[in-house]
């Protein structure tokens, strides 16, 4: 029988005194877990040479299925401080996304993945077992658990 040790968030801190109470024990364990999963996600994104934020943007592109201005990209962010525009200069500077001017008002310009963007996504997505394998440790129903609980935390 094959045993995991999971180490509690007092060993993972290796923290000696107890948490004040449970809440502040969450709060600790969400933002360090936080921080854990976000530094494997950029590990594994550094090797098509994106940032998570990048990817977050190439992601909003391809499910918009159409070109979206900056601001409706900005709303669709998972991290809400982001400089979308900064963001999508550089990957326009990869070429995996491209300007196009609004066919409503000429004025403006939507911004759409192109077709390196979209390979990108694709070779990401072929190896995306590496990322689901972050959560491994949980069934599909824990996970869905998580995640209806972080919703509730948000709510």
């Amino acid at each position: 029988m094959l045993y995991l040790r999971i180490m509690n968030i007092e060993q993972e801190i290796k923290q000696t005194k107890p948490f004040e109470n449970s809440h502040q024990k969450a709060m600790v364990n969400l933002i360090y877990t936080s921080n854990h999963i976000k530094a494997k996600v950029n590990k594994h994104l550094k090797q098509y040479g994106i940032t998570s934020k990048q990817y977050n943007v190439l992601r909003i592109l391809k499910g918009a299925g159409k070109p979206i201005s900056t601001s409706a990209i900005k709303q669709r962010l998972i991290d809400r401080m982001s400089d979308a525009s900064r963001i999508v200069d550089r990957l326009v500077q990869k070429n995996l996304v491209e300007r196009v001017t609004c066919g409503n008002d000429r004025r403006l310009v939507d911004v759409t993945l192109s077709q390196d963007g979209l390979l990108l996504l694709n070779n990401i997505q072929d190896k995306k077992e590496d990322l689901n394998n972050l959560l491994k440790n949980l069934s599909a129903k824990e996970a869905n658990q998580l995640s209806d609980l972080l919703d509730k935390l948000r709510g």
